[in-house]
């Protein structure tokens, strides 16, 4: 009796490779704490460019582990060892404590006392960001503002933000990290999937174009980056109040 194809079962990979690519995985992954080592030795050493470079490699392996991870069924291969968790320790130390030490040194924020709170904030709201059980919704939302403070450290230094600017800023990202708006996670949101991933692609060249422009990067490139902020916050609202409605409409067909 002839097999139909469904019926032929998959060959299994080879156990010892397939477990030693998920153990390579994760230690890409924890490449990122290295890298926050470095980049509070260039913030204190005073050489802000190289930390910002080393913000920027950490964003390229946060971007692409996911990828990676589920490419090579992680999960799967090390049932023992939590991922996510190894990636919510790295990206809280790369994104919001690393970049908080880099400000407060290179003498971005207030003086004494007031520069010390300031940088705390930010640690603070993104503990609780980063240990919320919601703060990544089922269908691939960040519930919350999802901790870009390494973003925020980046405009602050190359656009040489006043203090009082950018402390209103850090204060006002951190209060939204508690406003339950939905921010797309250009990896793996869904809607305008493949234009999220090439935009971002785009900004994270432009940042490196800064970088090499550094201390005067080109206006052009500078706008063109930030036109991507624009894209990123004007889609999380308008797919958040996209939500909202359609939850609006489901209560009242219930009612109804």
């Amino acid at each position: 009796m002839r097999e139909h194809p469904e019926d032929t079962p998959h060959p299994k990979p080879d156990l010892r490779w397939f477990r030693l690519r998920a153990v390579a995985v994760h230690l890409y992954t924890a490449s990122g704490v290295v890298l926050a080592l470095l980049i509070l030795a260039a913030a204190f050493e005073g050489d802000a460019a190289r930390a910002l470079w080393l913000m920027l490699a950490a964003l390229v392996i946060d971007s692409t582990d996911g990828l990676l991870a589920r490419r090579f069924r992680v999960k799967e291969a090390l049932p023992f060892f939590d991922g996510a968790l190894l990636d919510n320790i790295v990206d809280y130390i790369t994104y919001v404590f690393a970049p908080m030490v880099l400000l407060w040194s290179g003498g971005h924020l207030p003086d004494g006392v007031a520069g010390l709170i300031l940088a705390a904030i930010p640690l603070l709201a993104s503990s609780y960001q980063f240990c919320h059980v919601d703060a990544k919704t089922e269908d691939h939302f960040f519930l919350g503002f999802p901790s870009y403070f390494n973003v925020v450290a980046f405009y602050a230094i190359v656009l040489e933000l006043d203090s009082t600017v950018l402390s209103g800023l850090l204060v006002l990202c951190s209060a939204l990290v508690f406003v339950p708006l939905r921010y797309i996670y250009p990896t793996r949101t869904a809607a305008f999937r493949r234009l999220s991933l090439t935009l971002s692609g785009l900004w994270l060249a432009c940042y490196a174009g800064i970088l090499l422009q550094l201390p005067e990067p080109s206006p052009l490139l500078l706008g063109l980056s930030m036109l991507y902020l624009c894209y990123y916050f004007g889609l999380s609202l308008y797919l958040s109040f996209k939500h909202l409605e359609a939850r609006r409409l489901e209560q009242r067909e219930a009612l109804e």
